[in-house]
């Protein structure tokens, strides 16, 4: 496989999990701003994460709602190869990979802590590729 090709892959493959990401956040937020039993299931997933949730108040929906936003708009900064939003995407992903880290450690869920510290350092790793980082210069 080319390089080129390579680049166009894993910048698709990061837009992708922005998306997701804007999906989640948004499901979530919604959920949370419109409480139904529509989202028991979902919520049943991850119960730990919907008593934080709650714990933060009135103020978890519009944030959720906001990080969707975000995650969106980087998602489709970066499929533009724009250098804002790999800025914004490295950010998010650092940020995402400290809140694994703190779950790791104060928590001690190496499951969830370190699987998402993994990942988190796969996407920055795979952002701070010169293949990668120069496309969007």
């Amino acid at each position: 496989m080319n390089a080129p090709r390579t680049v166009t892959i894993s910048i698709a493959v990061v837009a992708g999990f922005l998306f997701l990401a804007t999906a989640a956040a948004t499901v979530t937020g919604v959920s949370l701003l419109f409480p139904s039993p529509i989202w028991e299931g979902l919520w049943n997933l991850n119960p730990r994460a919907r008593e934080g949730f709650l714990r933060l108040g009135a103020v978890a929906g519009p944030l959720l709602l906001a990080l969707g936003g975000v995650t969106c708009a980087a998602g489709i900064g970066f499929l533009r190869r724009r250098k804002w939003a790999w800025i914004v995407a490295l950010a998010l992903f650092a940020i995402n990979g400290a809140g694994d880290l703190v779950t790791l450690v104060w928590a001690h869920d190496l499951v969830r802590g370190g699987s998402g510290i993994l990942v988190s350092g796969g996407f920055l790793f795979l952002l701070t590729r010169p293949g990668i980082r120069g496309s969007f210069d």
